[in-house]
């Protein structure tokens, strides 16, 4: 087979040309009349061909020969360059008709490829643009990282200002004086407003006095002599206010108890400011307060004694007793007279029930008033115990 173009060495084509004269029929081969040159095996490559040997061919065909498929290609012989001829036909029109369909099919050739072109346009827009989007991602999140940092330090600095802040409010809130705190001390009325007020002043006071940052604070100077003005009109006016309510304790028929319970109590506090930042003045209060509930008292147990005598039992007469004092004035047992007849003369010296007393040690103190209204009578050490329990009860209650 002769290729269009090619032409094949001298060398080999002689040695093929001998290989043929070698199997011709005097050699009683059974392929008869055919030739082939060395291009009839050509494989379509010129580098090939000098890399392709083709000795031993000879000895390789005598030995297939007698194979069925082998003799039946040898004994076509020349037909096998009109068989190459038409399969090169058949490839061509094969080509054509490909051709035609590529023809007919142009126009959808010519979309698609429109389209290809689009959509490769549109994905290298999109690919820009999420080039872009990353490099923005990208500034984006160093951006936030940023502000991350800065929020940190701005969370920092921000609780550090609260802390200072809040020091800060507290140390002006115990040490600036409000107008209507010097208001209330200086012209307002005894009531709980005031009071208030007082309990602002001591806290400021002992703030001032304790507090080591407050001695060496400038706004001291400022503040210091307001507070003493404030302190000695507070004092003054709690002790003037004190003094007339200790007066009145002294004035008669006085209810003691409804004035202790209702203004002494509720006013408990100016002696405690008074104690605090009024040393001078308080052991004057304390004085005049103990003094004039002493007399108080003290007339009041008389009057007490005196009521219990008029329901006290007579069991015994001065006669009765040893060592008796002739007395002119009367005392606990004064009433009996020797000209006096005793009812319960023979219980003189018996214990009776009086021992019963013992068990009515917590017992209320007798009301005389109500005793004597229902005619009832005691034995001394029954007034006794009434009078020492009332005794023990007004101690407590001071």
């Amino acid at each position: 087979m002769e290729l269009p173009g090619r032409k094949a060495p001298q060398r080999q084509e002689s040695r093929m040309v001998a290989s043929a004269d070698a199997s011709s029929p005097q050699h009683g081969d059974s392929v008869q009349g055919f030739q082939f040159s060395a291009y009839d095996l050509s494989l379509g490559d010129d580098s090939l061909v000098d890399d392709v040997s083709l000795e031993g061919l000879e000895e390789e065909l005598e030995h297939f020969q007698g194979q069925e498929v082998v003799s039946s290609i040898l004994g076509q012989g020349s037909e096998l360059r009109e068989f190459a001829r038409d399969v090169e036909e058949k490839l061509r029109q094969v080509e054509l008709e490909s051709i035609q369909d590529y023809i007919k099919e142009s126009d959808n050739l010519v979309l698609l490829h429109t389209q290809i072109r689009e959509c490769d346009s549109i994905l290298g827009k999109m690919e820009e643009l999420l080039g872009g989007f990353q490099a923005d991602l990208g500034a984006i999140s160093s951006e936030i990282k940023n502000l991350q940092e800065q929020s940190m330090s701005m969370g920092i600095k921000l609780r550090n200002r609260k802390d200072v802040e809040g020091k800060l409010a507290k140390f002006l809130e115990d040490i600036v004086l409000s107008p209507e705190l010097i208001d209330n001390i200086f012209e307002g009325e005894m009531n709980e407003a005031y009071l208030k007020s007082l309990e602002t002043l001591s806290r400021k006071l002992i703030f001032t006095y304790e507090h080591p940052t407050a001695r060496t604070a400038a706004s001291l100077k400022d503040v210091e002599p307001e507070l003493e003005k404030l302190r000695v009109k507070a004092v003054a006016k709690s002790r003037e206010f004190l003094l007339q309510k200790l007066y009145a304790l002294r004035k008669p028929k006085t209810n003691v108890q409804i004035l202790q319970q209702n203004v002494l109590l509720r006013h408990k506090y100016l002696a405690t400011f008074l104690r605090e930042h009024g040393k001078e003045i308080y052991p004057e209060i304390r004085n005049a307060y103990v003094d004039t509930m002493g007399k108080v008292l003290c007339a009041h147990f008389k009057t007490y004694i005196q009521a219990l005598m008029k329901v006290q039992l007579d069991l015994v007469s001065k006669n009765d007793l040893i060592a008796a004092e002739d007395l002119k004035t009367g005392g606990l047992f004064s009433r009996v007279t020797s000209k006096e007849v005793l009812k319960n003369r023979s219980a003189v010296f018996s214990l009776g029930d009086r021992a019963a007393v013992l068990k009515e040690i917590d017992q209320p103190a007798i009301i005389p008033h109500i005793a004597e209204g229902s005619g009832q009578r005691y034995p001394y050490e029954v007034l006794f115990r009434s009078i020492h329990k009332l005794l023990m009860d007004t101690a407590t209650s001071e």
